[in-house]
């Protein structure tokens, strides 16, 4: 997918591009304290299996699709399902690394907004992760799915008792699709091309995958969809005006240019 757009603005109407050591500082220690989080809501299985009991119930009087229906599709081959277990496994990650990456070199302004609305939506996850743990779909007998990555692989969690390394009951909201649907919307802000709204396709492709791979329920997908609209609504971008107002510093009145009649010199040689 081509992500050709103009060139970065150049001059002085740039916007500033972030010190990268303060940056990669600053998204290391995010990632940190995240992941130091979930492991706070660790050990909440009994009421991470009721919060799942209770989401069941809700999906079905909100008329919600079923979860089995999309993971069915994906199980007609192993192939398939195996294709979306890497994608939920591999794509995650290296995906919003690299459009943050992209924007910083290339739209330090659309780098800015897109930090703080990732912060922000996933330091929102993080407090619904402590308050709600929700046990996935995939550990939920009721629900009658299979634990796709486990039986097909591969697969990115290990026993719960024993996966030191993440925590499993942190399902509401779902951040695979929250930091999809930002990417897109990201990428179809700071380009130009025709072809952008192609980055749709990313998203859509999450949403199958977390749902088929019973990873997540639809409610997940809402809610995540749902702080994140919160979220660009209170974090705008600036306006180009705006930038360029900031960017250029303010004229003193002696600085600004004078004209003829305002120039003694000049008057004086016309005579």
């Amino acid at each position: 997918m081509n992500a050709r757009s103009e060139p970065a603005p150049a001059g002085p109407d740039a916007p500033a591009r972030p010190p990268l050591v303060r940056e990669l500082l600053l998204v290391a220690g995010l990632f940190l304290v995240y992941k130091f989080g979930r492991q706070l809501a660790t050990g909440h299985t009994a009421e991470a299996f009721r919060n799942a009991h209770h989401v069941r119930d809700w999906e079905r009087v909100l008329r919600l699709p079923d979860e089995g229906s999309v993971q069915s599709l994906l199980l007609h081959g192993d192939t398939l399902i195996h294709v979306a277990n890497t994608y939920y496994a591999a794509v995650h990650f290296p995906a919003t690394l690299a459009f943050l990456v992209w924007l910083y070199l290339r739209r330090p302004a659309h780098y800015v907004w897109a930090r703080r609305v990732l912060a922000a939506v996933t330091g929102a996850a993080l407090v619904l992760h402590l308050l709600f743990p929700l046990a996935p779909p995939r550990m939920l007998g009721a629900a009658g799915l299979i634990d796709t990555a486990r039986v097909f692989g591969p697969s990115v969690y290990g026993p719960p008792r024993t996966d030191a390394l993440s925590n499993q009951f942190a399902a509401m909201p779902s951040l695979h699709f929250g930091w999809a649907l930002m990417l897109a919307i990201g990428l179809i802000v700071a380009t130009r091309t025709r072809w952008r709204w192609l980055w749709l396709l990313h998203p859509l492709a999450t949403l199958l995958v977390i749902v088929g791979t019973a990873n997540h329920y639809w409610l997940d997908v809402i809610v995540a969809t749902a702080l994140l609209g919160l979220a660009l609504t209170v974090l705008r971008l600036p306006r180009p005006s705006q930038r360029s107002r900031c960017a250029l510093p303010h004229r003193r009145a002696e600085d600004r240019p004078r004209s003829s009649a305002e120039r003694p010199e000049l008057v004086g040689a016309g005579r």
